[in-house]
């Protein structure tokens, strides 16, 4: 019989929706009352009218790659956050930089439902290799792991023998870090023939899994489950013993919308991932992660009802050079937009003979009409002041990757 870690994970989805749904109004007026940031985001929005995911669509998108110019027009978080800078715990630093809070309460990045789903449990000792300096990872699993009852070695990065030595003479059960650090170190504890058979469990992120790691590992008696998490949101999805797709976190809204837009694709599409979270510190509304993936049918066989995703397919920022300017999904949004026979398209730039190309490839019902195509391509030399072609596709044709800009152009 499978573990939960609490009743949520097997409610039935139609409940798990009304819950989310009845306090997404409440989590909207927080932000814009207590946020200064959200208050000018949300401005024209009236909170007791945001009760479904249609009307959740409607708002804004307030994208990662945002985060560095708001939080410069207003410093540290760009008015982002409802609780106060000094009544928070920490602030961490990205690269760009962007800074990213951490409050006071108990697994405040709600890891520690990752972990249980990767076998983690009050009693194991579990060595953390995340940093623990600037950037959060290192916090964010730590926390997690002491809300379940472990105890916790902050071993940080690097020093692999001293991994080894650590794992060996603690008798250290469980693993958290990146799936390559964990290879080093099985691997170096080889070479110094050190015993880490105590090691059972990893739980890991922030870099792909490869399957025949996950296999390798499994000989050697170590079972590896994966989360995805941002250093924003904390917590996202994580793998169960089904491993089949990753499950959405219980707190969070997931929607997959198209590149360069706030438009939510069907199901099976893959888009960006787009976040609402209902955290009162920090409450992101409908945050744009810049990650691409895509929803899976069904429900997990592990039992757990909520959302899967395929995990971390990409990156959704596909904004490409052409001709010394940027192209940004926008504008192919932008084009789409102006013409409602294409239901899809897809920008392909190339360089044939060195010089820089656009084709816009579109997905239209029925044979196109005369003069579509000289239409668009005056569209596009409209809103991306460049020339492109046109090319058609049939329904279906082009691939459900994410892919909104294809960057073909071949150097050497």
């Amino acid at each position: 019989m499978p573990e939960y870690y609490d009743s949520l994970e097997t409610r039935d989805p139609e409940e798990r929706e009304r819950s989310l749904m009845a306090a997404l109004s409440g989590q909207i007026a927080h932000a814009r009352s207590n946020a200064p940031g959200w208050g000018r985001i949300l401005a024209e929005v009236d909170p007791a009218t945001v009760t479904s995911r249609a009307a959740l669509a409607r708002l804004p998108v307030t994208r990662k790659s945002d985060l560095i110019a708001l939080q410069r027009a207003e410093r540290p978080l760009g008015g982002l956050n409802a609780t106060p800078v000094p009544q928070l715990g920490k602030i961490f630093v990205s690269p760009g930089p962007i800074y990213d809070p951490e409050g006071r309460g108990r697994d405040w990045w709600r890891v520690s439902r990752a972990l249980f789903a990767a076998g983690f449990r009050a009693g194991d000792l579990a060595v953390n290799t995340f940093a623990h300096h600037f950037t959060p990872a290192g916090s964010m699993l730590e926390s997690g792991a002491l809300a379940l009852g472990c105890a916790v070695v902050p071993s940080g990065t690097g020093q692999t023998e001293m991994q080894v030595a650590t794992i060996a003479d603690l008798r250290v059960s469980a693993y958290m870090g990146t799936p390559s650090f964990l290879k080093l170190i099985v691997e170096k504890a080889g070479e110094l023939k050190a015993d880490i058979g105590s090691l059972k469990k990893a739980a890991v992120s922030a870099e792909y899994l490869p399957p025949a790691l996950r296999g390798v590992m499994g000989e050697r008696g170590i079972r590896v489950l994966q989360s995805y998490a941002s250093a924003d949101l904390g917590l996202i999805a994580y793998e169960s013993e089904a491993l089949e797709g990753m499950i959405l976190d219980e707190s969070l809204i997931l929607e997959i919308v198209r590149p360069g837009t706030g438009d939510p694709v069907s199901e099976g599409e893959v888009g960006e991932v787009v976040v609402t979270t209902f955290n009162p510190d920090y409450p992101l509304v409908r945050f744009g992660t810049g990650d691409l993936s895509a929803v899976l049918p069904g429900v997990s066989p592990c039992g757990r009802t909520n959302t899967r995703i395929r995990g971390w397919m990409g990156r959704a920022d596909q904004t490409t050079k052409v001709k010394g300017m940027f192209v940004h999904p926008s504008q192919v949004a932008e084009v789409v937009k102006r013409h409602r026979e294409i239901f899809k398209a897809r920008l392909i730039v190339d360089n044939p003979g060195g010089d820089d190309r656009m084709t816009l490839r579109c997905e239209v019902h029925g044979a196109p009409p005369p003069g579509l195509a000289q239409a668009i391509a005056e569209s596009i030399r409209s809103v991306t002041q460049l020339r492109g072609e046109v090319a058609f596709a049939k329904p279906g044709e082009l691939p459900n990757d994410g892919k909104v800009i294809e960057d073909a152009k071949k150097y050497g």
